[in-house]
Protein backbone atom coordinates (compact mmCIF):
# COMPACT_ATOMS: atom_id res chain seq x y z
CA UNK A 1 0.00 0.00 0.00
CA UNK A 2 1.06 3.50 -0.63
CA UNK A 3 0.22 6.85 1.11
CA UNK A 4 -0.24 9.57 -1.21
CA UNK A 5 0.86 12.94 1.22
CA UNK A 6 0.08 16.00 0.65
CA UNK A 7 0.95 18.73 3.25
CA UNK A 8 -0.16 22.29 3.71
CA UNK A 9 0.17 25.23 4.87
CA UNK A 10 -2.63 27.80 4.61
CA UNK A 11 -2.39 31.31 5.78
CA UNK A 12 -4.40 32.88 8.73
CA UNK A 13 -6.40 34.85 6.58
CA UNK A 14 -7.97 31.99 4.48
CA UNK A 15 -7.83 29.34 7.00
CA UNK A 16 -11.42 28.90 7.78
CA UNK A 17 -12.29 28.88 4.14
CA UNK A 18 -9.67 26.67 2.87
CA UNK A 19 -10.74 24.24 5.96
CA UNK A 20 -14.47 23.83 4.56
CA UNK A 21 -13.01 23.05 1.24
CA UNK A 22 -10.65 20.56 1.90
CA UNK A 23 -13.39 18.86 3.83
CA UNK A 24 -15.14 19.30 0.37
CA UNK A 25 -12.36 17.94 -1.95
CA UNK A 26 -11.38 15.01 -0.11
CA UNK A 27 -14.54 12.72 -0.97
CA UNK A 28 -14.06 14.17 -4.31
CA UNK A 29 -10.46 12.64 -4.32
CA UNK A 30 -12.19 9.46 -2.46
CA UNK A 31 -14.65 9.44 -5.57
CA UNK A 32 -12.07 9.10 -8.50
CA UNK A 33 -11.86 5.36 -6.80
CA UNK A 34 -8.14 4.85 -5.84
CA UNK A 35 -7.99 5.38 -2.96
CA UNK A 36 -9.58 3.42 0.41
CA UNK A 37 -9.29 6.37 2.83
CA UNK A 38 -7.85 9.67 3.92
CA UNK A 39 -6.93 11.06 6.66
CA UNK A 40 -7.15 14.91 7.60
CA UNK A 41 -4.56 15.90 10.41
CA UNK A 42 -3.23 19.54 12.35
CA UNK A 43 0.36 19.47 12.62
CA UNK A 44 0.63 21.15 16.10
CA UNK A 45 4.47 22.12 15.36
CA UNK A 46 4.99 25.79 14.53
CA UNK A 47 6.10 26.93 11.51
CA UNK A 48 8.24 29.67 10.63
CA UNK A 49 5.91 30.27 8.32
CA UNK A 50 3.48 31.21 10.72
CA UNK A 51 -0.30 29.98 9.56
CA UNK A 52 -1.75 26.68 10.02
CA UNK A 53 -0.13 23.10 8.68
CA UNK A 54 -2.00 20.30 7.73
CA UNK A 55 -1.46 17.17 6.10
CA UNK A 56 -4.11 14.76 4.04
CA UNK A 57 -2.70 10.99 3.88
CA UNK A 58 -4.72 9.50 0.76
CA UNK A 59 -4.10 5.17 1.13
CA UNK A 60 -3.90 3.84 -2.20
CA UNK A 61 -5.31 0.28 -3.22
CA UNK A 62 -1.99 0.37 -4.67
CA UNK A 63 1.21 1.73 -7.13
CA UNK A 64 -0.91 1.42 -10.45
CA UNK A 65 -4.26 3.01 -8.62
CA UNK A 66 -1.67 6.13 -7.58
CA UNK A 67 -0.52 5.91 -10.94
CA UNK A 68 -3.99 6.18 -12.58
CA UNK A 69 -4.76 8.73 -10.25
CA UNK A 70 -1.79 10.79 -11.36
CA UNK A 71 -2.85 10.40 -14.73
CA UNK A 72 -6.29 10.90 -14.51
CA UNK A 73 -7.43 13.01 -11.76
CA UNK A 74 -4.82 14.64 -10.22
CA UNK A 75 -4.13 17.81 -12.39
CA UNK A 76 -8.12 18.52 -12.68
CA UNK A 77 -8.34 18.21 -8.64
CA UNK A 78 -5.21 20.36 -8.07
CA UNK A 79 -6.35 22.96 -10.24
CA UNK A 80 -9.22 23.56 -7.86
CA UNK A 81 -7.50 24.73 -4.77
CA UNK A 82 -4.52 26.30 -6.81
CA UNK A 83 -7.31 28.51 -8.54
CA UNK A 84 -9.11 29.61 -5.35
CA UNK A 85 -5.89 29.79 -3.01
CA UNK A 86 -2.60 29.98 -4.82
CA UNK A 87 -1.02 32.93 -3.54
CA UNK A 88 -2.80 32.23 0.30
CA UNK A 89 -0.89 28.34 0.84
CA UNK A 90 2.19 26.43 0.29
CA UNK A 91 1.73 22.67 -0.58
CA UNK A 92 4.15 19.62 -0.99
CA UNK A 93 3.56 15.77 -2.04
CA UNK A 94 5.18 13.21 -0.91
CA UNK A 95 4.71 9.04 -1.13
CA UNK A 96 5.08 6.54 1.60
CA UNK A 97 5.38 3.29 1.77
CA UNK A 98 3.88 1.12 4.79
CA UNK A 99 6.88 -1.23 5.73
CA UNK A 100 4.99 -2.66 9.01
CA UNK A 101 2.23 -1.67 10.93
CA UNK A 102 1.77 -2.77 15.04
CA UNK A 103 -0.56 -1.64 17.05
CA UNK A 104 -1.71 -2.45 20.76
CA UNK A 105 -3.55 -5.21 21.77
CA UNK A 106 -5.22 -5.14 25.70
CA UNK A 107 -5.93 -8.81 27.63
Amino acid sequence: MIIYNVTVNIDESIHDEWLQWIKEHIPQVLATGKFEKATLSKVLVEEDLGGHTYSVQYRSYSREALNAYYKEDAEKLKAEGLKKFADKMLAFRTELQIVDEYSVTFK
